[in-house]
C-alpha cells in the first residue's frame, strides 16, 4: 500500500512509490506479507529521488549528492533493520529512468529516482506487515553546503520493484465426512 506514488516508469513500467518520513509505522509504505511456513525475503529497490532541472544541467550546474536512510518496522513500531542509499546527480543519464504522468515535454515528471541499491532482508514467519518510513536526508549541492531533512511527511526517498520470497503455508487438510 502505497500512500504516495511517484508514478510509473516510462521504459521499465515499474511502479515507483515515494518513502516519506516520519514516526508512525501506519503512515509509511504498508507491505502486506503472504501465510508461509518460515521467514520470508522481502526485495525491494531503494533510489535517491532527485528533481531534474533541465537548465541547471544546461548551465553545468546541475550537481547534488543524495543520502537517505529509512527504517523497516513493524506496526507495533519494533524495528527490522534500516537501509540506505546514496547517488550523485549531474546529468539526465543520472536518473534510473523517467517517470510518466508530469506536465514537462512528453508527459514526463520533474522528479525521478537516482541510484539504486537492491535490498534484500529477511523476515521472521510471525511478522504479517511491514512498514518502510523515511528517517534522513542529506543533500550536498554545488555549493558544497549540506542540507539535512527530516521533517515528517516529507518524501526523502523512493522505492520500486518489491518482492517477496518465501514457502507457503500448508494447505488444510480436507474435511472427512
Amino acid at each position: 500500500m502505497c500512500p504516495s506514488p511517484l508514478g510509473t516508469g516510462l521504459t521499465s513500467k515499474l511502479a515507483y512509490c515515494d518513502v516519506l518520513t516520519g514516526r508512525d509505522p501506519k503512515a509509511g509504505i504498508i507491505i502486506k506479507l503472504p501465510a508461509r511456513r518460515g521467514p520470508l525475503t522481502l526485495k525491494f529497490n531503494l533510489h535517491n529521488r532527485h528533481t531534474y532541472s533541465e537548465e541547471e544541467v544546461r548551465m553545468k550546474r546541475a550537481y547534488s549528492s543524495y543520502t537517505a536512510s529509512i527504517g523497516v518496522l513493524t506496526l507495533d513500531n519494533t524495528l527490522l533493520t534500516r537501509a540506505g542509499v546514496a547517488g550523485e546527480f549531474r546529468k539526465l543519464e543520472d536518473l534510473v529512468e523517467r517517470i510518466g504522468g508530469g506536465a514537462g515535454p512528453g508527459g514526463v515528471k520533474a522528479v525521478g529516482p537516482v541510484g539504486s541499491e537492491a535490498i534484500a532482508l529477511e523476515i521472521d514467519a510471525g511478522v504479517t506487515e511491514v512498514s518502510l518510513l523515511g528517517e534522513k536526508l542529506t543533500v550536498v549541492r554545488s555549493d558544497g553546503v549540506p542540507a539535512n531533512y527530516a521533517a515528517p511527511g516529507r518524501p526523502i526517498a523512493v522505492i520500486s520493484n518489491v518482492t517477496v520470497e518465501y514457502v507457503p503455508a500448508p494447505r488444510p487438510a480436507p474435511r472427512r465426512r
